[in-house]
């Protein structure tokens, strides 16, 4: 029975749409995964396997919904469920039961997914710890799963669920998925609503995808978003190096991981060039945390003046910080991004994609902290699509990969180099 957990999600929602596999079996292989992996992992905030199941019988006994038939994922939880408790990763919502499902969580339903839980978020999709632990680290040695999107990693890097959504405000799909070792796709920023995600910094959340692959991304991001992201890469694919202004951080085991993903490129027949920013990108990790600041003091105003002896220190900090952001400052930190979207996305001129450090290197030890977004507050802040592949291991033989960034508005494009990127490495593996 389990055989089917290792097909693709694109695989396993066609068989289910044609009665060739039921969901009811999907699920309980799932489910049996999740009991015996769970105690060490801590992925999920919210999972019932009656409930789970009983999606699963519902759906086999209906007809095909639509093109996520049957697909079992997992719903970060900061993302509304009419049907499962929104805690928003924060005891002030301890039991919170939405009336309604967040509108992309909607969609999938409609499109035939069957939701297995709740995955773990940090606090507000910020930066105080949940329980979830990597994966990839060895038992008596945790590591962080990074964050916010914690649990959605952890749970994909475990074979929980083949698929789960996450969200991004500064390094929240791309730097889980690089130190869980997996795929995540941050789509260009507005792909997907914001409707029933607890909102952070409007201006900067995204929706996105953490995949086993490529490919398992593209067909679950591209079904919601009616997109095609099925389009071959360029015959000679053109490939723009970016070291980012943050170079200096990034470790031997990044520095590493980009050569490797530049050589694997190149044997697929790409050529290879460096890329060069605008000196004034250099502002923009700190444009990224201004308007973060300032767009999250606005945003939990309500919590501010009723809950705020329920947040954690870590979560209190960000909103003092956006408060002593004014208006003016705000309003040059959202300029110099207006001005930096242009001239980046100029560089696709001359390339189709670019390359970059996803991470300083491998998760850090301990679960105290979930890691740095240095090298991913940039891109979120530009809104181009990203798409982070594992690439190798390093010192510690945890995850370690690169980030592929696309032109704003061709999802397509990034992706296909993505297929290419992630074909070449698997067959030299």
């Amino acid at each position: 029975m389990n055989d089917c957990l290792e097909w693709s999600a694109r695989e396993l929602a066609t068989r289910m749409a044609r009665r060739e596999l039921h969901a009811e079996t999907v699920v309980q292989a799932l489910a049996e995964r999740i009991a015996a992996s769970e105690p060490a992992v801590q992925a999920w905030q919210h999972f019932d396997a009656a409930q789970a199941l009983a999606q699963a019988r519902a759906l086999d006994a209906s007809p095909a919904r639509g093109v996520l038939q049957g697909l079992p994922i997992g719903v970060k939880d900061l993302m509304d469920t009419h049907d499962m408790p929104t805690t928003y990763g924060s005891p002030i919502y301890a039991g919170y039961r939405p009336a309604v499902d967040a509108a992309c969580v909607a969609a999938a339903r409609a499109a035939g997914a069957i939701v297995m839980g709740k995955t773990v978020t940090t606090e507000f999709a910020t930066f105080q710890p949940g329980p979830t632990r990597n994966p990839r680290a060895p038992a008596g040695a945790p590591r962080t799963p990074g964050g916010s999107s914690s649990g959605s990693a952890a749970a994909v890097a475990a074979g929980m669920v083949p698929v789960a959504f996450g969200t991004q405000t500064a390094g929240s799909i791309v730097r889980p998925a690089a130190y869980c070792g997996i795929v995540g796709y941050k789509p260009t920023h507005g792909t997907l609503p914001l409707a029933g995600v607890k909102s952070l910094a409007p201006s900067l959340d995204t929706i996105g995808a953490l995949a086993r692959t490529v490919d398992d991304a593209a067909f679950f991001i591209g079904a919601l978003a009616r997109l095609p992201l099925d389009a071959a890469p360029a015959a000679r694919l053109r490939v723009g190096i970016c070291h980012t202004p943050h170079w200096a951080r990034a470790s031997d085991d990044s520095r590493r991981a980009l050569v490797d993903a530049a050589r694997a490129f190149e044997r697929h027949g790409a050529s290879i060039v460096d890329v060069t920013l605008p000196a004034a990108c250099n502002g923009l990790n700190d444009a990224q945390i201004d308007i973060m600041g300032y767009e999250a003091a606005a945003a939990f105003a309500p919590e501010l003046q009723t809950s705020a002896s329920q947040f954690s220190p870590a979560f209190a900090a960000v909103l003092a910080a956006g408060q002593q952001i004014d208006g003016l400052r705000y309003f040059n930190a959202r300029m110099l991004a207006n001005r930096m979207r242009g001239a980046v996305d100029a560089l696709f001129a001359d390339v189709d994609v670019i390359l970059a450090p996803s991470t300083e290197g491998e998760a850090p030890a301990g679960l105290a902290a979930t890691g740095d977004p240095v090298f991913n507050r940039m891109w979120s802040l530009l809104g181009n699509p990203c798409v982070h592949l594992p690439v190798g291991t390093g010192a510690h033989d945890m995850p370690v990969g690169v980030t592929l960034v696309g032109p704003s508005y061709q999802d397509a494009q990034v992706i296909a180099a993505a297929r290419a990127l992630e074909r070449s490495l698997a067959s030299h593996s």
